[in-house]
């Protein structure tokens, strides 16, 4: 992968961004992500976020060899931290992290989401910790994929504000509106294999200590949500 040819899910997330946005990808690496989209022409300004010193430093290094430096600002600093008002964002991406570490990112980072119009994320797990984040923030899912690549399987979430609360369902919130509707070879492939693991452990669970009822009946719902859903 470089600045020439992503991985497969980077692209898709690029395909998510609208012509001409200004975006931060937060954690963006070596910068791949916003080179790649400048040189296509796709955005018109980004910050490549890290907060990491290596990284960083290849970021730098990579937008400076591509002669990219007007366009593309490399930042350092902790999460949204890098974006100021000033640089009237439009779209932030976060991609490769955890779900729970997205969403705190986003929550902390909250009074940096003026005037942010979209969210680009890609959790590796998680992904319904950012579907709760959405419905208590008031944004909303306009789209979702999945989609599998070197023996992973991939989650984006593309996100708008929303003047009205959107509630999602239990299965909603796990599997993705979206996502269930489609329900695409790759979704019940890893819902059918996440099905298993959940029986596996219901299965060596004690249900006669009163300690584990909780964890049973958590497990016993999840597992009937994704069945309805697969049927």
């Amino acid at each position: 992968m470089n600045e020439q040819q992503l991985s497969k899910r980077l692209e898709k997330v690029v395909s998510y961004i609208p012509i001409g946005s200004k975006i931060a990808d937060i954690g963006s690496d070596h910068a791949y992500l916003p080179c790649y989209a400048v040189q296509k022409g796709q955005v018109a300004f980004a910050i490549a976020g890290e907060v990491v010193e290596g990284p960083f430093q290849s970021a730098t290094k990579q937008v400076k060899s591509l002669e990219l430096t007007k366009e593309i600002a490399v930042r350092k600093g902790d999460g949204l931290a890098v974006i100021g008002l000033e640089d009237a964002i439009d779209v932030i991406v976060i991609a490769g992290m955890g779900g729970a570490l997205i969403r705190s990112i986003l929550e902390e980072g909250s009074a940096r989401l003026v005037g942010v119009k979209r969210l680009i994320l890609q959790p590796n797990i998680a992904a319904h910790q950012l579907r709760e984040w959405a419905e208590i923030n008031q944004w909303a899912l306009v789209s979702e994929a999945i989609l599998r690549e070197d023996n992973k399987t991939y989650e984006i979430l593309v996100l708008e504000p929303s003047e009205e609360v959107v509630v999602y369902s239990d299965g909603e919130r796990l599997l993705g509106p979206f996502l269930m509707r489609e329900k695409s070879l790759v979704f019940q492939t890893k819902w059918e294999h996440e099905l298993s693991n959940w029986k596996g452990i219901q299965a060596k669970i004690d249900a006669g200590n009163t300690k584990n009822k909780a964890k049973l009946a958590e497990l016993d719902a999840k597992i009937r949500t994704i069945e309805d859903v697969l049927r």
